[in-house]
């Protein structure tokens, strides 16, 4: 069993960044590919980032490209996800994810097996 805990959000003015944490505990991360979701209220929940495990590939949605980074050092059991040029339109709960199989990235949400807690951003305008 994988445990995930979020950090790194908060509230940001629009064109500031943010570098959101996701740490695991219970057993190492290395052979999973880890993804970044976010769920803006009263909307379903769309994939922003994943890595592999090596953090060799990643894939970012359209929306963020250019503007996100994810990260990865397995050695701290830890995924990052480096925000910039932050619109109102990135206000949500951020969700860190891990899939067990495959060590693949991956955009689909049931795919994945573990799943954090949830960090908020919020972006003022």
């Amino acid at each position: 069993q994988v445990q995930l805990v979020e950090s790194g959000g908060g509230l940001v003015q629009a064109g500031g960044s943010l570098r959101l944490s996701c740490a695991a505990s219970g057993r190492t991360i290395s052979t999973y590919a880890m993804g970044w979701f976010r769920q803006a209220s009263g909307k379903s929940r769309e994939f922003v980032a994943a890595a592999s495990s090596s953090g060799g590939s990643t894939l970012y949605a359209d929306s963020v490209k250019g503007r996100v980074t994810i990260s990865r050092d397995n050695a701290k059991n830890t995924v990052y996800l480096q925000m910039n040029s932050l619109s109102p339109e990135d206000t949500a709960v951020y969700y860190c994810a891990a899939k067990r199989t495959l060590s693949s990235p991956e955009f689909w949400a049931y795919k994945y097996d573990y799943w954090g807690q949830g960090t908020q951003v919020t972006v003022s305008s």
